[in-house]
């Protein structure tokens, strides 16, 4: 009797692993601690012999059956697809090659920048090292040394960075048939803690004024100043301010909808607009509204803003990086904000903060819109009060 996805779905582990069985060989063995593998059973010059297929739901029962009739072609023109798989192996299972499928295959489920930052780490940090071995073939005692290189820089975040990465490409390659254990998971407590700590801010009030009459001063590029005085007003994260597009903003109904696809946690974000930001905007128009970004490049008006240019104009302004950081808008506005006593879920809602369910997540973009409003009004009129005390 044929397998139907129910059943699979539904089976129990018990204290032994056990088999569902398909057709022609397919089975689904499940496992005392609840995992579920496809095997294929088959028969080769006399010998019984058995094909790993994917781990059950990655691979799906269609899936599994698909391969299943690729194998059993293979039989018929006498060829052993366990003997085939390896040879394909050899060419299209390295560490870099899957890295990259694995990249190429859930890219559209990040930003671009998230994107390019994993593609960028992954090639930098594993690919000179571990980029010809086999996927399979990676031990925790070859992976150690390479994620080491970086920790030794100073590097400690990026280390774990990498070594996140680095486990979600094996979990991909084994889901996918191509490896059997995940040498990263097996370095837990290997590597140096990080040292948590926030981006440095500015929310002494007083420092805050200074810091605001400072941007205005500001005699670097007026797109960059224009991006300076915008960033307080609506404490987005730096990535977003510089990606913002003319397109993604309506001052008649003064906002700015940021898409879904760029924003950290995958759904739409509306900013409400002050007056004061639809000023600074105002201002800006006629010099990049022909243009895609609000605030592009000054190389090249096809490109954003480059990720370092609010950070060097702090620098510029005399503050240095312990002191203050384009991230830093948004701690300074959650820290008085709150203090201001404004709904805590409104101020977190406005940040963008993580959603835990991805549902709502996706509908609740709107959510407390009209107490941000008054309070992005009020915070703007706030700021400007601070730029008068001295």
């Amino acid at each position: 009797m044929a397998l139907t996805d129910v059943a699979a779905r539904k089976a129990k582990s018990l204290d032994k692993p056990f088999k569902l069985s398909d057709e022609k060989g397919l089975y689904l063995l499940v496992n005392p601690n609840g995992s579920k593998y496809w095997r294929l059973k088959y028969r080769f010059a006399g010998k019984e012999k058995s094909l790993a297929l994917g781990v059950y739901p990655e691979v799906t029962l269609a899936d599994a059956r698909s391969q299943r009739e690729d194998a059993r072609s293979q039989l018929r023109n006498e060829i052993d697809p366990g003997v085939a798989r390896h040879l394909r192996r050899s060419e299209v299972s390295t560490m870099e090659a899957v890295a990259r499928e694995w990249h190429q295959r859930f890219r559209a489920q990040w930003t671009e920048n998230h994107a390019e930052t994993i593609l960028r780490r992954l090639e930098a940090n594993i690919f000179p090292v571990l980029g010809s071995v086999g996927i399979g073939d990676v031990l925790p005692t070859q992976l150690l040394p390479a994620l080491r290189r970086v920790e030794n820089r100073g590097a400690v975040e990026t280390t774990h960075r990498v070594h996140q990465i680095c486990s979600q490409v094996f979990q991909y390659a084994i889901a996918t048939g191509r490896s059997t254990r995940n040498p990263a998971a097996e370095l837990a407590g290997a590597l140096s803690p990080v040292n948590k700590r926030h981006f440095p801010s500015i929310t002494d009030p007083r420092s805050v004024g200074a810091l605001l009459r400072a941007i205005d001063g500001y005699e670097g590029s007026f797109v960059t100043r224009c991006a300076l005085q915008f960033a307080p007003l609506v404490f987005v994260r730096p990535g977003e301010l510089r990606h913002a597009e003319w397109s993604e903003v309506n001052l008649t109904e003064a906002e700015w909808r940021i898409p879904a696809d760029k924003m950290k946690m995958r759904a739409m974000h509306i900013v409400p607009l002050s007056g004061q930001a639809s000023t600074v905007i105002e201002e800006l128009r006629p010099l990049t509204g022909r243009g895609k970004y609000l605030f592009p490049s000054e190389r090249s008006a096809a490109r954003p803003m480059s990720e370092n240019t609010i950070n060097a104009a702090l620098r510029r302004l005399g503050y240095s990086r312990d002191e203050m950081t384009g991230h830093g808008f948004r701690s300074m506005a959650s820290t008085l904000l709150n203090e201001q006593g404004w709904n805590r879920d409104a101020i977190e809602r406005q940040l963008a903060h993580s959603e835990r369910n991805a549902v709502r997540a996706a509908y609740n973009y709107a959510e407390h819109l009209a107490e941000r409003r008054k309070m992005i009004q009020s915070w703007a009129d706030y700021l400007d009060r601070l730029r008068l005390v001295r």
